[in-house]
């Protein structure tokens, strides 16, 4: 890899990462486990291994695993999947260094426990009124996640957002999602304030990733266009929206609400046990597609930027790669304005 000519642009991510290359792998249920954070450490990115809703035991082992190995990595918590205090108590008693909340928004008084045991905490704002609330709540960085990504996401563009908080909040490392699979694009971030990028879809393509090959071979032929997110139908049934590739699996999807909405409506179901049900579902059908293979009715969650991978790659070449174009657009623009 080149030799960095942009220093203090990667500066604070690296240092509060801890690694070579402030590029975060994003958590994806069934596809960040241990063995593709390490991975990414390797190739001197920064991995984040997807909680989701995994057995405890099973968690600990993975969590385990790294830490013998010496890797420097970040847990990724789901605030609303029915392990999540359990694996937040087990990040704590192992001496996680780094704890991401995700999927809703931890409390106060979660933000607190994980930093008492020494963890630096991230947390994702997908709103400007969030990132403040987050940042009052104690969170040392922050992960701006635009609607372009894949899988669960807000209803705000990356475009704006960067806007909307990174603009408005320098004195906080700041990591920007959605939408990103260049060099180019990461050196932008780099000069408008970011300290650093969250990419996913790109390594679920890896080579290293355990996504089924029908899986990846999917990803390779789609449109950016075809990563469609899922609507909400009605306000007494809240579900966040799901972006992904549309197939049966997501019609499947819209079908669920209608039933659960019914129910609801009919007194036959709590709200809760609906939201319960809904994340049941893209649990279950994440795993047909990334584990089985099923790309017709499990659920293919890409981002956007799915349109603009078209190669298989190991991650060291993914990174390698990115990293090789940002310095190269560096150097173009830095003729004209360093």
């Amino acid at each position: 890899m080149k030799k960095l000519s942009s220093t203090k642009y990667w500066k604070q991510g690296q240092e509060f990462l801890g690694v070579k290359y402030p590029i975060i792998s994003g958590a994806m249920t069934w596809i960040s486990n241990s063995e593709l954070v390490k991975a990414v450490s390797d190739a001197g990115g920064f991995g984040v291994l997807a909680a989701g809703n995994m057995p405890a035991d099973i968690f600990e082992e993975e969590v385990k695993k790294l830490k013998k190995d010496k890797v420097n990595f970040a847990v990724n918590l789901i605030t609303i999947a029915p392990n999540y205090m359990n694996h937040l108590k087990s990040s704590i008693n192992l001496g996680v260094n780094h704890i991401v909340f995700a999927g809703s928004f931890p409390r106060k008084n979660e933000i607190k426990m994980a930093k008492d045991s020494g963890a630096k905490v991230t947390c994702f704002a997908s709103t400007e009124s969030i990132a403040q609330r987050m940042i009052d709540y104690g969170t040392d960085a922050l992960i701006l996640e635009g609607s372009e990504a894949g899988g669960h996401i807000g209803h705000v563009s990356t475009i704006v957002l960067i806007q909307q908080v990174l603009f408005n909040f320098p004195d906080i490392p700041i990591f920007v999602a959605g939408g990103i699979a260049s060099g180019k694009m990461i050196n932008h971030l780099f000069l408008m304030g970011a300290s650093g990028v969250q990419m996913g879809t790109i390594f679920a393509m890896s080579e290293e990733s355990p996504a089924h090959s029908d899986f990846k071979d999917r990803f390779l032929r789609a449109r950016s266009r075809e990563a469609t997110s899922t609507p909400q139908y009605d306000s007494s049934l809240p579900v966040v929206a799901v972006r992904a590739l549309k197939n049966q699996g997501m019609d499947n999807f819209g079908k669920l609400q209608l039933e659960l909405l019914d129910k609801l409506k009919n007194n036959k179901i709590s709200r809760i046990d609906a939201q319960y049900e809904v994340e049941g579902y893209w649990m279950g059908a994440l795993r047909k597609a990334v584990v089985d293979g099923d790309i017709v009715s499990g659920s293919l969650m890409a981002g956007q930027s799915v349109g603009l991978v078209n190669e298989i790659k190991s991650v060291h070449d993914i990174i390698a790669d990115v990293v090789n174009e940002a310095e190269v657009e560096f150097a173009k623009i830095g003729k004209f304005y360093f």
